[in-house]
């Protein structure tokens, strides 16, 4: 278990036991959101991992359950309806409110979506809410039963194969469906939403979405996730999702509260709990992932450790040439910057003193490859390369520096 994800348990509202992973970021929370999976999954379905890790890069902590008689939570999945889910839903609303702080956002994926969208309305603090492959009527979900229907019907129950799972669906979820209408629970919400729906979703098909839209007040917006298929069950689009969600979602919260410690600016980096060396970066108002690439054990989420130390020493060159020309007011095109690391032996190194090179170590060595698009002054000229070795980050990784470390121990 990692610091940033907590499981959690609260009550259903049938008094069931419902199991919780609470999703949260590095550093100041800006707001807490709430997500409902999909008909049959679970709280671990890809989509709503990946959704909360890219909220929780952007400060959002998400709060993502199993429904009753699924996956860890307690309770008979056959006693269960959409009527339970939306009142299960409102016990994790309750659940946020009494410990951390009630959801401003809700983000629902297939018959999960149709439950935020039942429930929006009712919370006073649900600023935005998205939904993802939802259909506009409930009762869509009764075709998954095929000819099971009759069954349940007549006998009152029937066991139904769901995603290759043996499910035991009775006749009162049939009815309760059949009763629930969304549309105008959707038109008198007046909370800005965002409908996220694959054109090829063999599942509930685009015209759902189309229905949620047009029911829907401004602001509304719409998102093809073009090629995806209804569990959303690829990597890629699981992740474009999780980010068009993430940074639609920050325009209806509060903004962000730079990190800081003491009287001292530090950059905060911790363990997302995704993947094997995933982290979030949180420096100032600025979040972003740290992550190595897929050939080693990455998710290459983001950029890897070298990466950053690369971009720092290419970003404070390209600033110190600039402040440079425009002190002098000299001319001085477009910068570009290019930075490559390399493990080199130091006998190798034609740049090191000998004593470096009599080490017969192994170093760092970072190629700059400088480009100017554009005039550059006769005063410039030929002085561009002795300008940027006064970079302070240069000037950093050529001199020793040293690391004060301290540890503390969070006992849980």
């Amino acid at each position: 278990m990692t610091p940033t994800s907590i499981k959690s348990e609260f009550n259903g509202h049938s008094g069931a036991t419902l199991v919780a992973r609470l999703d949260v970021p590095a550093g100041h929370v800006r707001a807490y959101a709430l997500f409902a999976h999909c008909f049959t999954c679970t709280k671990d379905i890809l989509a709503a991992k990946r959704v909360a890790a890219e909220l929780s890069r952007a400060g959002i902590a998400v709060l993502r359950f199993d429904f009753a008689g699924l996956g860890s939570s307690e309770g008979e999945f056959a006693s269960t309806n959409f009527s339970s889910n939306v009142a299960d839903l409102m016990s994790a609303v309750e659940y946020l409110r009494a410990n951390f702080e009630a959801p401003s956002i809700l983000i629902g994926h297939s018959l999960g979506g149709a439950a935020v969208l039942a429930v929006a309305g009712d919370i006073p603090e649900v600023k935005a809410v998205a939904t993802i492959g939802a259909p506009a009527d409930v009762a869509h979900v009764v075709h998954n039963f095929g000819s099971k229907i009759e069954e349940i019907e007549e006998k009152g129950e029937a066991s139904v194969t769901l995603a290759g799972r043996p499910f035991t669906i009775q006749k009162q979820f049939l009815d309760d469906v059949r009763e629930s209408v969304l549309t105008e629970r959707i038109a008198n919400m007046r909370i800005a939403l965002m409908v996220l729906h694959s054109p090829i979703d063999q599942t509930v098909g685009i015209d759902a979405a189309a229905t949620i839209f047009g029911a829907a007040r401004h602001p509304k917006s719409f998102v093809s996730l073009d090629n995806a298929d209804h569990l959303v069950s690829k990597a890629q689009d699981a992740s474009y999702a999780a980010s068009i969600i993430a940074s639609w979602a920050s325009r209806y919260i509060a903004e962000d509260t730079p990190q800081g410690m003491t009287d001292t600016e530090a950059v905060r980096v911790s363990e997302t709990g995704e993947g094997k060396f995933q982290n979030t970066v949180h420096a100032g108002k600025h979040r972003l992932f740290a992550d190595e690439p897929v050939s080693v054990g990455g998710l290459d989420s983001g950029p890897s450790p070298y990466d950053f130390l690369s971009a720092a020493l290419g970003a404070c060159t390209s600033m110190t040439l600039r402040m440079y020309a425009d002190r002098k007011k000299a001319a001085l095109g477009r910068i570009t910057v290019d930075v490559s690391h390399a493990k080199i032996h130091a006998a190798d190194c034609l740049e090191c003193t000998s004593e470096q090179q009599e080490k017969g170590s192994r170093i760092d060595q970072f190629e700059r490859a400088i480009t100017v698009d554009g005039p550059v002054s006769e005063e410039l000229r030929g002085k561009i390369e002795e300008i940027a070795d006064k970079c302070p980050v240069h000037r950093t990784l050529e001199a020793s520096s040293k690391i004060v470390t301290q540890v503390s121990i969070n006992k849980a």
